[in-house]
């Protein structure tokens, strides 16, 4: 499953577009006075203004190249400080996911990974940049019930669930190319962030492996299939 397009809500547009563009050096496609909408990778990420104010946060995750882990971690520590455990480590092992990690905030307070999955053949000898980011890979829905948001997922979109499996509080749902990481309200975000799982409005863009792509929006969250042959669309 691919994640295409990504829309989420902020009440700091200016604060994100700094960010984004000129920290992480992604390129800005609009300049929409309530829309910041940029590229990374073969993803779009958008941000629309929130006109209440800030209206949560959220979790996704940038694919890097699967070799270069350790240049995009003292990349990004001359940029912003990395979020570490309680015992003080910032870069994170996975042996289920066969897979390499670090965090950080942007200035909204959504919590950023940048994930080396090492089941990937994309190495590369280049310097590490923002051309090395490959795509979002991951996104968090906050739920209730996580077995009930698995089902759905799995009835709508075709999707199993990953790796080390499905639980009370959390369950990544989809595949290494794409996942939706499903957890409980009130859940705490890897890694000993303190900031619990929120319920925050989000849009996406996704495709199937069977070439299907749907646009899943929510909370509540709903599910709607896209015709066939349809574009990258503006929100």
């Amino acid at each position: 499953m691919l994640i295409d397009e990504v829309l989420l809500q902020t009440g700091d547009l200016g604060g994100l577009r700094d960010f984004y563009t000129r920290v992480l050096g992604l390129n800005e496609l609009t300049e929409a006075g309530d829309m910041l909408t940029l590229q990374a990778g073969r993803s779009r990420v958008s941000f629309r203004h929130a006109e209440s104010g800030s209206q949560g946060y959220y979790h996704f995750a940038f694919d890097v190249l699967q070799n270069r882990l350790p240049e995009a971690k003292a990349w990004l520590t001359t940029r912003v400080p990395l979020i570490p455990d309680r015992s003080g480590i910032d870069l994170f092992h996975s042996d289920e996911w066969n897979s390499d990690s670090v965090y950080f905030y942007d200035p909204a307070g959504n919590i950023l990974e940048f994930i080396a999955r090492h089941n990937q053949t994309n190495d590369s000898d280049n310097p590490f940049g923002p051309t090395s980011i490959i795509a979002v890979t991951e996104i968090g829905l906050t739920c209730e019930d996580v077995h009930a948001m698995v089902a759905w997922l799995r009835g709508g979109l075709g999707i199993e669930v990953y790796a080390d499996g499905e639980g009370e509080q959390f369950a990544p749902v989809g595949d290494e190319a794409g996942l939706l990481i499903v957890v409980r309200q009130g859940r705490i975000w890897f890694p000993d962030t303190g900031k619990p799982a929120v319920f925050a409005p989000l849009s996406l863009r996704l495709t199937t492996t069977p070439g299907r792509t749907y646009r899943l929006t929510g909370p509540p969250y709903q599910l709607n299939q896209e015709q066939s042959g349809s574009e990258h669309s503006s929100w």
